[in-house]
């Protein structure tokens, strides 16, 4: 997987748990692209209350480009490719709020950014929590993949 962005701590560990994640959901992540970008808390406010219309800052924002819903492979998306990459979305962290939710929760910020991360791939890849049976999926998923990188709470 491509992962770019600006201002990107953790590189290379966000890699090596999207390629775990890859694994975990059995999914091929070759030729597949994130962007994966760190801003203040004034600019994801901003985000926010643009495509959420909720006017507070947050932890982390997804922007997906496929309309992908968390039972469909990507595989079912060839026709998406540009240049032979098929392009997932954007994932926006604060991080600032994940170095406070780090402190707050009792682990480190590697770890709190790893699991932002990983939320908003999960995300991009079709998974939700507006509904009870879809939220106890994706958290059920984000353990069982933070688990296998060694990343517990």
């Amino acid at each position: 997987m491509i992962v770019e962005g600006k201002i990107f701590p953790y590189k290379r560990k966000i890699q090596k748990l999207f390629a775990m994640a890859g694994d975990v959901l059995d999914e091929s992540f070759d030729f597949v692209s994130v962007s994966l970008n760190f801003v203040g808390e004034d600019e994801i406010k901003e985000l926010n209350k643009k495509y959420r219309e909720i006017d507070k800052a947050t932890d982390v924002l997804s922007f997906p480009n496929l309309d992908k819903k968390s039972n469909q492979k990507l595989s079912e998306f060839e026709s998406e490719r540009v240049d032979g990459v098929l392009f997932l979305g954007d994932i926006v962290i604060c991080r600032q709020i994940a170095k406070n939710q780090a402190k707050e929760y009792g682990h480190s910020e590697k770890r709190e950014v790893c699991f932002l991360a990983l939320h908003g791939l999960l995300h991009l890849l079709g998974f939700d929590h507006i509904e009870k049976d879809d939220e106890k999926l994706m958290m059920e998923t984000s353990e069982k993949i933070l688990q296998k990188f060694g990343a517990k709470r």
